[in-house]
């Protein structure tokens, strides 16, 4: 009769099914989070997911307001498992409704399509990341006197963003391990992947336990702007191979963020910390300041 054959669903729980359904499912394990919080017997589980936890409220002598602080603990990794699952859903729907949109236009090779995948969601993620941060550092003190960096160490009280900025970053770069299974990244790329993965992750959880939160944010900031140009520019060079300024302004200011890097850690850990009034170690005070951990 010639009607279309219609594309057989593959089985249920089967990798394919798992691949394609996993934004849908992960949706609704976050709406199932959310709906929670509308109930008194749920509640208190569900804020532990949502909210970030360990407020500490400071009042001083010459403020009348008390000034809101947080802490970390524990209970940071229920809030990191759900914005992990955020970070899922964004993903899935910067992929389906840009990136595959423009891979079509544009007709890139298998390979291409795969790279041009990955510097999409990566410079999207940079992009946010770099606003939010500047945004962050710009009513931070410690931008001005990189004294604040190491000095009344440890910094184990942050304010509200800085806490929640961290979350987010643990939470994304915990995200992109399970997508490379959902995005069926090709097993010559997985090591590449996982290991600037698990760099980011370790170095920001790091900076985040060991309360060294000032100088891991003025750090990310400068070297997420450099990793946005980079993949703009392999965007645009996917789309004309003949775009390739973009390479060498990513070039000079790779190294410009690199002196950055060296400078301001040699500063921290060789000047700043090693003349600290409290050196030590002390898990219950947030003090990791010994020759070891720096």
């Amino acid at each position: 009769m010639g009607l279309r054959k219609k594309n057989k669903s593959p089985p249920v729980l089967s990798h394919e099914f798992v691949i394609q359904n996993h934004a849908d499912a992960v949706s609704c394990l976050a709406m199932g989070l959310l709906l929670g919080l509308m109930f008194e017997v749920t509640s208190k589980y569900a804020i532990m997911f949502i909210t970030v936890q360990y407020n500490v409220t400071n009042t001083t002598d010459d403020r009348s307001d008390p000034v809101h602080f947080y802490e970390y603990g524990p209970k940071d990794m229920a809030t990191i498992i759900f914005y992990m699952l955020i970070a899922i859903i964004l993903h899935a729907v910067i992929q389906e409704y840009i990136l595959d949109k423009i891979n079509r236009r544009l007709h890139l090779s298998k390979t291409k399509h795969s790279k041009f995948n990955e510097s999409g969601q990566l410079a999207f993620f940079y992009l946010f990341s770099f606003v939010w941060g500047a945004s962050i550092l710009s009513a931070e003190e410690f931008t001005t006197n990189p004294t604040l960096l190491w000095k009344d160490y440890p910094h184990s009280h942050m304010f509200f963003q800085v806490k929640f900025f961290y979350i987010c970053q643990i939470a994304y770069w915990l995200h992109a391990l399970p997508e490379l299974y959902f995005q069926k990244i090709r097993k010559e790329d997985i090591p590449r992947q996982l290991h600037y993965i698990c760099l980011y992750i370790a170095h920001i959880a790091g900076a985040y336990i060991l309360n060294l939160q000032r100088l891991g944010l003025i750090l990310l900031v400068p070297h997420y702007l450099v990793e946005l140009i980079f993949h703009a520019s392999r965007l645009f060079y996917f789309s004309d191979e003949n775009k390739q300024k973009g390479f060498t302004l990513w070039a000079l200011l790779f190294v410009m963020a690199r002196l950055l890097t060296l400078t301001l850690s040699v500063l921290t850990f060789g000047f700043g910390l090693t003349k600290a009034e409290n050196p030590g170690f002390s898990v219950a005070e947030g003090n990791f300041n010994i020759l070891t951990i720096s």
